[in-house]
């Protein structure tokens, strides 16, 4: 199996809470448009981070400050309307932070 290059460390430290709930996940698997050109090219990609096949939903990760956020925000927004039957889950800092400590806690 080859090795994954992972964007950020909480990533790897994501997958760990995956593989320990036995949670089947997918590093970046797939790329959706968000924008087109005037031709109806696609211009703009969004790439969510994880899938969960089992539960049918990608997951994105951003430990970014939430004021850095709205570009993050911004391409959510166009992918779940461009994909409504696309099913994503922003884990915010605060969200892994807390996901972080309570997998600390049960280690």
């Amino acid at each position: 199996m080859s090795r994954l290059s992972f964007a950020h460390e909480s990533e790897v430290s994501l997958t760990r809470l995956f593989d320990f709930y036995r949670i089947k996940w997918e590093y970046e698997p797939r790329s959706f448009p968000i924008e087109w050109n005037s031709d109806g090219e696609p211009v703009a990609f969004f790439t969510p981070d994880f899938y969960l096949p089992e539960y049918d939903l990608y997951v994105e990760l951003t430990v970014a400050k939430a004021a850095f956020n709205t570009r993050k925000n911004r391409k959510l927004r166009l992918l779940r309307e461009h994909h409504p039957g696309v099913r994503v889950k922003l884990l915010t800092r605060r969200d892994a932070e807390r996901l972080f400590a309570r997998m600390g806690r049960a280690a």
